[in-house]
């Protein structure tokens, strides 16, 4: 490098932390460092307004602090004038700018635009230092070494792993805390509206998210979502109370809740860190260890705090690490070979299931639905009805401000729709009227009943999972978790089963 000539550091959307590798390795006083809001990013899928206002205003704070901090910050806004509309666009016109003697970033958390940033050496005739995300806890080689070889990749044994790694939960004799590593049989509470529900620490929109938010409302005026209850931390600060705050008001409880759901009760005992997290205002390891130590100080039971932290160093990490395995052909698998197309009531909320009515609006209203309602309520009946797992993938990623490629695909395509084939699942999550009956108050107010099958009234779910299947029986009988259902399946007698097929048939078809 020359004496002269600074270093230009690109910080993505998603890397709002002062700890990124690109930023360790430039020299505050004499680097340039760039963000730039672009059409590329904002406009690839329809995100949820919310989605674009979150993280276009954590990027404005942000490179406020940073230059607090004494870097000198290039920021270009979406409605720039000369805004090319692309990452490598606008890197182009930096350079132009800057005369960098190289480029500085971190490895992006997505693969289209990784490729993007392997591009620009031989673009720009320039050298590119990508780094490493150290973000995380598993490096993706450390990933390639631990799945190598490996017959299954099953999330348990890796979790177990990053508990040996990091020291989690821990006890002194190399065994895990409490004598088990996993409390989840205790996680399967349903919740009644007359428990105390804990209140949601929520922020009032500053002067730069007032404006960011007008914006939106403006320039993404005809994409989902609404704005109105925009109420997500846009600064570290916030972040950490936001964290905070679940510590004291409500992780006690999320465990054994963490699987409940209530109608017009979005939040319940969940953390609502996933986007802090996912751009970088809060530090994953940090948030394990300050509720490894609620636990070791009695605030908070084990299984709320081995369900949190399993969450975090196990599935999060777990499917980061698939997602750069498996890529770039991923996101085309479809072993159901599901085709049809997601009904139009996953954008518009208008349908007469109540749980499904319910799961949308608040994500209309939020930009957030927790895992269970993501899994076994949007997820279940798009498996059931049979939608092409594309379309399914793509709503997922609008939809939901916590939600980035490297997260949500594998959860929606593998775990949710089995389009992996049981890569990340043993079976598909499906599930009949009974499992939301069980886990939820949404049966009570719907005008279908639960506890029917073949009638006009019943319960769509529940004809619907049985045409499930019946008709992936050559691809799941075999399946050893899938026996018992099929026998199931195979005493039921023919009328029945065609009165089921039926009813299926109908509800498929009237949503057509």
């Amino acid at each position: 490098m020359s004496d002269d000539r600074p270093s230009l550091v690109v910080i993505l959307g998603d890397q709002l932390s002062p700890e990124m590798t690109s930023l360790a390795a430039a020299d505050k006083g004499r680097d340039v460092v760039l963000m730039c809001e672009v059409e590329e990013e904002t406009a690839y899928v329809g995100h949820h307004k919310q989605k674009i206002a979150f993280i276009l205003s954590a990027m404005r704070h942000f490179a406020e602090e940073l230059e607090e901090d004494g870097w000198t910050v290039d920021y270009i806004r979406l409605t720039d004038e000369g805004n090319t509309g692309s990452f490598t666009g606008e890197v182009e016109r930096a350079i132009k700018r800057h005369h960098p003697d190289r480029i500085v970033v971190t490895d992006a958390g997505e693969w289209r635009v990784q490729q993007m940033i392997d591009g620009w050496a031989k673009d720009f005739d320039i050298d590119v230092d990508c780094l490493p995300d150290q973000r995380f806890i598993c490096s993706k080689p450390e990933f390639e070494d631990w799945a190598e070889g490996r017959k299954s990749l099953r999330m348990e044994y890796f979790y177990r792993e990053m508990r040996r790694k990091t020291g989690l939960l821990m006890a002194g004799d190399g065994k895990p805390a409490g004598g088990e590593w996993n409390f989840d049989k205790e996680n399967r509470k349903p919740a009644d509206n007359d428990l105390f529900l804990p209140d949601r620490r929520r922020f009032e929109p500053d002067e730069i998210t007032k404006e960011v938010i007008d914006m939106v409302a403006e320039t993404f005026a005809d994409n989902f979502g609404e704005l109105a209850k925009f109420g997500w931390a846009v600064t570290r600060k916030d972040a950490e109370k936001a964290f905070a705050h679940f510590l004291k008001a409500a992780a006690e409880d999320f465990g054994a809740y963490q699987d409940a759901m209530l109608e017009g009760k979005p939040f319940l005992w969940h953390s609502l860190i996933s986007p802090y997290l996912n751009v970088g205002l809060l530090d994953p390891l940090d948030v394990c260890r300050q509720v490894a130590e609620a636990w070791e100080a009695k605030k908070i039971p084990l299984n709320s705090a081995e369900g949190f932290i399993r969450q975090i160093i196990g599935w999060r990490e777990y499917v980061r690490g698939i997602y750069w395995r498996e890529m770039p052909d991923y996101r085309e698998r479809n072993a159901l070979r599901a085709q049809r197309d997601l009904p139009w009531f996953y954008w518009s909320g208008e349908t007469d299931m109540a749980c499904l009515k319910d799961a949308i609006g608040q994500t209309r209203e939020h930009a957030y639905a927790h895992h269970i309602q993501r899994l076994m309520i949007t997820g279940t009946f798009a498996l059931l009805y049979g939608v092409d797992p594309r379309q399914v993938h793509e709503w997922y990623l609008a939809v939901y401000v916590d939600a980035f490629e490297w997260v949500e695909l594998p959860n929606t395509l593998g775990m949710s729709q089995f389009g992996d084939g049981g890569l990340l699942g043993s079976k598909p999550y499906a599930a009949s009227g009974a499992y939301i009956d069980r886990m939820s108050d949404y049966c009570g107010t719907c005008r279908y009943d639960v506890k029917k099958r073949t009638e006009d009234d019943a319960c769509p779910f529940n004809a619907l999972y049985w045409d499930f299947i019946a008709r992936h029986e050559k691809t799941l009988k075999g399946n050893p978790r899938m026996g018992r259902i099929y026998s199931n399946w195979e005493r039921m007698d023919e009328e029945t089963q065609k009165a089921l097929r039926k009813r299926a048939k109908d509800v498929i078809e009237g949503l057509g």
